[in-house]
């Protein structure tokens, strides 16, 4: 009989839904989910609140994104989704004559966030909710051993990860949504950066850490209204646990 009603329960009870933060981008973010990752940071802040969902691609470009976010993300995901981060431009900015594979002009650069921007918002999410992310600035001695050791030439140049991180920021104003500008941010009053770096072009832990603490500044505030989801433990009632356990996210928050 016990058994009977569990599993009545079981049959009656609504699946619960959890929210989720998409992160969508290049390595930086494919490696954001390692130990000391800002991903894995922000995702510790959302634990029973969120999902933040890695979907990083070491190597892509803006150009690659906005091809393959329909295969991604469509309308049918869209109303579980608190925000998106948009990081791309470390790979687009790879001068074209050393890196012709990853290049991507910047006036297209500009146009593919202005894309995923439009689709984003025609699938659901709101610009309201996305939040782009400039390429990192570039320690050129360090990325320049980085490349030798792979038998390549020095294929990106501070000067122009800022031209578009600019871009970034351009295309996010006039989109309506947020930008952690995160090149300015390292380069801000001429203060070495190099620490946030670990081989010249990717995060070290330092690094991580400064971008949790500037995106978790912009994130913070698209989900701070989600509810924690499912009780306390010690306030689950111990002897119909049920009561505790097989009501919705809104009635637990009017209950507390």
């Amino acid at each position: 009989m016990a058994c009977q009603q569990t599993q009545a329960t079981m049959s009656t009870s609504r699946k619960l839904i959890w929210p989720k933060v998409i992160l969508f981008g290049d390595s930086i973010t494919q490696g954001s989910f390692q130990v000391h990752g800002w991903g894995s940071a922000i995702a510790d802040k959302l634990a029973r609140k969120c999902d933040v969902v890695n979907r990083g691609l070491s190597g892509y470009n803006s150009r690659w994104g906005r091809i393959i976010l329909p295969r991604m993300l469509n309308q049918e995901d869209a109303g579980t989704i608190a925000a998106v981060t948009v990081f791309f431009g470390a790979n687009d900015c790879a001068l074209k004559d050393e890196n012709p594979q990853q290049h991507v002009p910047l006036d297209e650069y500009s146009n593919n966030l202005k894309i995923i921007s439009s689709y984003l918002h025609a699938v659901g999410v709101t610009p309201g909710k996305v939040i782009f992310i400039t390429p990192p600035a570039i320690h050129e001695a360090a990325w320049e051993k980085s490349c030798k050791q792979k038998g390549f030439s020095l294929n990106r140049l501070n000067s122009v990860a800022g031209q578009y991180a600019q871009a970034c920021v351009q295309v996010a104003d006039q989109c309506g949504s947020d930008v952690l500008d995160l090149w300015t941010l390292m380069t801000n009053g001429g203060q070495d950066f190099t620490g946030y770096l670990s081989d010249g072009l990717h995060l070290s832990e330092k690094g991580n850490q400064f971008v949790t603490q500037h995106l978790w500044e912009l994130l913070e505030k698209r989900v701070s209204h989600l509810p924690f989801i499912l009780p306390y433990w010690g306030d689950v009632d111990a002897l119909i646990p049920e009561n505790s356990l097989c009501v919705n996210n809104e009635e637990q928050n009017e209950k507390t």
